[in-house]
């Protein structure tokens, strides 16, 4: 990959205070003003049991609290809506928090563990097709006794606290939000470090500082900002460069990002290893034309990954080989030592031995607008059908109907982008290959659901390194999903807009509190 230097700018990162996770930034020289923030990620739903995505799992990171967060680089949860949780059994399968005192939504009503309790029910009630329920697939009952919350788990499970983390575990006010229906509308009623003001789908998002707010963050949010939603790269590229916004996040155009100058005097750019990934995935049921194993092989022995990251992507991803991201435990390259080039000879035998009728033909989706997606397709549709052994039918959706569509199975194939929940492999299992997983593939292997359950009976995630390099040769092998490559974080701010190296680190928090003025 193509080293875009970073420019660090002169920042404080203090962690703070007995046992709270606390941090904070340098305050700005210049409060007030509203900082603009460009990207091409789009909002599924303002409500946290409706949306399993990074565009709105960003946006909940600032105006919904979790019990517990990440600091900036950090690979352990911090307390932040509770002010402690601990497994309180050593088979870890009850987990307790202490809630903070004195937080309060928005209406001025005191958050309390039925709050808490509430949001986590409701979730797992609702259960909406592109929320988060699946994340929390271990969780069997949460009791709430005042300010203390207890959750109980039907199987240890030493990676739920990296859940409760995340944009699942956001807290909403219990008389607000409705028990068994997403909330409707454009309001947000949480005690993140900023209030949405404003909200228009797929244009913009206005927040303002929650001056009540208490947590982590020391000191609260000091700017307002704004969010800008931007259909394309292209989009977000024109906004950049006629200066509508002072900052560029995910994604600007491959080649934008190929030629970014570290040394240009008018912005700040950012790079920071990270733990994106972008996995073809296949409609696995009986009778669509991907179920038979073979076919799925025969197209791993047919896929460029390398000629689609430097023709594609102009060099600015990685060719990915494994479920698992290269930086995290368990990371292998089990489809490079099953697949280690292209063999079109290896692939039709793999077809002929399945009795299928050639070319097999199915249905390719993906997302328009995000990325180079469509270019990304052209080309995998190029590389298949060169055989004459494939014929693919590429057709590109609105975001939030392409969700719909591969979580109903209305899909053959389809390409999604996946951005790690919490810094651990975890994210990448039971999500994307368990039995009922968020990307619905209808895949189920008992050997990797056994996998991934014994994965997270090691406190030291170090002793799982095993059971995630066994559930990758079992997926290499099966190929319910095939790996294309892996990205790295880019940011880029205007010279006068600091903290852009703190917004994004693959912990999945968006932190907008960390811009600045200097």
């Amino acid at each position: 990959m193509r080293s875009v230097r970073i420019r660090i700018i002169a920042a404080l990162l203090v962690l703070a205070g007995a046992g709270v996770g606390a941090w904070q930034f340098l305050p700005s020289k210049s409060d007030g003003g509203t900082i603009t923030v460009g990207t091409t990620d789009a909002v599924t739903s303002l409500d946290p049991a409706g949306a399993y995505d990074a565009g709105s799992w960003a946006l909940f990171s600032n105006v919904f609290q979790s019990l517990l967060t990440f600091a900036p680089g950090g690979t352990a949860p911090v307390p932040d809506a509770a002010k402690s949780c601990s497994f309180v059994r050593g088979d870890l399968t009850t987990y307790r928090c202490e809630l903070r005192s004195g937080l309060t939504f928005p209406s001025g009503r005191t958050m309390t563990a039925q709050d808490v309790r509430y949001s986590f029910d409701r979730i797992l009630r609702i259960k909406s097709p592109v929320g988060p329920a699946p994340l929390l697939e271990t969780l069997r009952s949460v009791d709430a006794d005042g300010m203390t919350v207890t959750f109980h788990l039907s199987s240890p499970d030493a990676t739920f606290p990296f859940k409760v983390a995340t944009g699942a575990g956001s807290i909403v006010d219990r008389t607000k939000y409705p028990a068994g229906r997403l909330r409707t509308g454009d309001g947000v009623d949480g005690t993140g470090p900023y209030t949405l003001t404003s909200y228009t789908k797929d244009r913009r998002a206005v927040l303002a500082p929650n001056r009540h707010y208490q947590g982590a963050v020391q000191g609260g949010a000091h700017r307002p900002v704004e969010l800008r939603y931007y259909g394309d790269p292209g989009a977000l590229d024109t906004a950049w460069k006629d200066k509508r916004i002072e900052v560029a996040t995910r994604q600007l155009p491959p080649q934008v990002l190929a030629g970014l100058n570290p040394s240009d005097p008018t912005q700040r750019v950012f790079e920071a290893d990270g733990s994106e990934t972008r996995n073809l995935y296949f409609n696995t049921r009986a009778g669509k034309p991907l179920h038979d194993p073979k076919v799925r092989q025969a197209m791993a022995w047919l896929i460029d990954r390398e000629r689609l990251a430097a023709t594609v992507y102009d060099g600015t991803v990685d060719p990915l080989y494994s479920l698992i991201p290269a930086g995290l435990t368990g990371h292998t390259a089990s489809f490079f030592d099953d697949y280690p080039k292209q063999d079109p000879k290896k692939a039709r035998q793999l077809l002929t031995e399945a009795g299928v009728t050639l070319p097999v033909r199915f249905t390719y989706g993906y997302a328009k607008g995000r990325g180079a997606g469509a270019q990304e397709a052209a080309e995998i549709k190029r590389e298949l059908e060169a055989t004459g052994l494939f014929q693919v039918t590429v057709q590109g959706y609105e975001w939030t109907d392409f969700q719909k569509r591969w979580a109903s199975g209305k899909l053959d194939a389809y390409a999604v982008g996946w951005v790690a929940d919490f810094p651990d492999p975890d994210t990448f299992g039971a999500a994307l290959v368990g039995t009922d997983s968020a990307m619905n593939t209808g895949y189920s292997s008992k050997t990797v659901d056994r996998l991934i359950t014994d994965s997270r009976r090691y406190a030291d995630r170090s002793e799982a390194d095993q059971d995630f390099r066994a559930v990758q040769q079992t997926v290499a092998r099966d190929v319910p999903v095939l790996p294309l490559w892996q990205a790295k974080e880019y940011v880029v701010t205007t010279e006068d807009i600091g903290g852009g190296q703190y917004l994004s680190d693959g912990t999945g928090v968006f932190r907008l509190w960390s811009l600045t003025g200097i």
